[in-house]
């Protein structure tokens, strides 16, 4: 009886293998591991397996009298998917910590980043009696930097005379500077490398530029401190940029004005002098814009037919456009009119031209998978991933067999999301014979995750920070990019 079993369970896995499922040869070793540890798949391939090699005669006896509707249809399906480089010029993100200066890389092209900050003000303060002003500076906060340790920077502070920010308002990370200030006001000026080389710094974290004198005489007004909306017509804030140099980009966590005062009081019968000082924080109670640019990317980037490119920060970004027409068509001929599922359906993206000896930029942690029509709304209102539209992928890698090579790829489920979209196409065919079904257009955006202690996704940011990864397209030669899918009929 057993061995009549495993005779039939062999010969079904090898007519299953042949009639039903045309696997890719291009697959690679590691997606065909998670394909099938796919667990809705696997359940289903067992119950079939049981079906067929159950017992006997009786197992022809009952197929022979089940209705051909009864009978459950099972299929596997690979589809290429058409890929394209995109240029993105701004994203919308409250950072908690900003980058500045300029890095140069052959294949991505130049960033440059700039802040604009507006500083919050102790409301209601006073200056003590008889106050005199000393000195100004603003103090730039970082505890780590990208790119060479050495290289200077020129950095400029200057003041924002023209417009301030909206609190409630979202800005996107292009906007021109030139709107804000039109840069007649220096407030300071410092010229630096990321690693103190001299040892003359008092601070290895942070530099400090001494204000103008113009500023500490004007700036000297508590009557300007008795509002935000006061303080906020006053001084507007300050446009902190790089002059020259690409080879750095400092990662700023904070941001400080800090005003220096004296005062004289009567103790003890004698003169005392007391030497104070104030700080207004560029913090979360106001608004602050880091810009970027990317000044020489339409030169720099070349494109190619075997590869696509994803960079941040707003940098470049890959165009995914998911074959629901094909998929649709394909399904429908190998279910007929059964009442479809899908299974399992996985999004391989593999990532190439990895060398972790050399690589210029970090490679990119985490990627979204989103409809391109809403990758906006979903960063401006900080929304979190729903397998309909958005799902976040983490970067991973898999020896090749007992060899010293690896693949390095994201993996993205879409089950969720094709079966959603195909359902909305036959729902809309019902009522439209003539409805256009159109192939779904998607977006890898690097991203930065936050997760709880159970691995649940709390947070997902568009990636600030200097991050890249070069992936093989939907025409690779090689491994075109693709979704493996597997699903039923019932």
């Amino acid at each position: 009886m057993l061995k009549i079993t495993l005779m039939r369970m062999f010969s079904f896995t090898i007519a299953f293998n042949s009639n039903n499922f045309q696997f890719s040869k291009q697959i690679s070793h590691s997606f065909f591991i998670i394909y099938m540890k796919s667990q809705p798949f696997v359940l289903l391939v067992l119950v079939a397996l049981f079906a067929f090699s159950c017992a006997d005669d009786l197992t022809d006896i009952g197929t022979g009298i089940q209705p051909k509707s009864d009978e459950i249809k099972i299929g596997t399906d690979t589809f290429h998917v058409s890929t394209e480089n995109v240029f993105v010029d701004y994203m919308f993100s409250r950072q908690d910590s900003f980058l500045l200066g300029t890095f140069y890389n052959e294949k991505y092209g130049s960033t440059q980043a700039d802040i604009l900050a507006q500083v919050n003000c102790p409301v209601d303060f006073k200056y003590p009696p008889g106050s005199v002003p000393d000195s100004a500076l603003v103090r730039l906060y970082y505890r780590t930097w990208f790119g060479d340790s050495y290289s200077p920077l020129d950095v400029n502070i200057y003041e924002m005379n023209k417009k301030t920010f909206q609190y409630s308002t979202s800005y996107q990370s292009n906007l021109n500077p030139d709107e804000y200030t039109d840069r007649s006001i220096l407030l300071g000026r410092r010229a630096f490398t990321a690693k103190d080389a001299s040892g003359t710094r008092t601070s290895s974290t942070s530099i400090e530029f001494k204000l103008s004198n113009d500023f500490v005489q004007r700036f000297f007004d508590d009557s300007k401190y008795e509002s935000e909306s006061k303080f906020a017509d006053f001084f507007k804030g300050m446009f902190i940029t790089a002059n020259f140099g690409a080879s750095t980009i400092l990662n700023i966590a904070q941001i400080d004005l800090e005003y220096y005062y004296h005062y004289t009081y009567l103790k003890n019968g004698k003169d005392t002098t007391i030497k104070s000082v104030v700080t207004f924080p560029a913090n979360s109670e106001v608004r602050q814009v880091n810009r970027f640019s990317h000044p020489d990317r339409n030169t720099m980037v070349k494109e190619s037919v075997d590869v696509n490119y994803i960079a941040s920060p707003a940098n470049l970004q890959t165009r995914v456009k998911l074959p629901l027409i094909r998929m649709k068509q394909r399904i429908d001929a190998a279910l007929l009119d059964k009442k479809m599922t899908v299974n399992s359906a996985l999004l391989g993206v593999e990532a190439t031209e990895v060398d972790q000896a050399t690589l210029a930029v970090p490679i990119v942690s985490y990627m979204l998978l989103i409809k391109e029509d809403s990758v906006d709304n979903f960063f401006k209102n900080n929304k979190l991933p729903d397998k309909k539209y958005a799902i976040v992928g983490q970067y991973a890698y898999s020896q090749i067999g007992t060899t010293s090579e690896y693949n390095y790829y994201y993996t993205f489920d879409v089950a969720t999301l094709v079966a959603n979209e195909l359902k909305i196409i036959a729902n809309e065919l019902k009522i439209n014979p003539n409805y256009p079904i159109e192939d779904r257009n998607m977006r890898l955006v690097p991203v930065r995750v936050k997760m709880d202690t159970n691995g649940g996704v709390t947070e997902v940011k568009q990636q600030f920070l200097m991050s890249a990864v070069t992936v093989k397209s939907g025409k690779n030669a090689e491994s075109p990019m693709r979704v493996n899918m597997f699903f039923s009929g019932f």
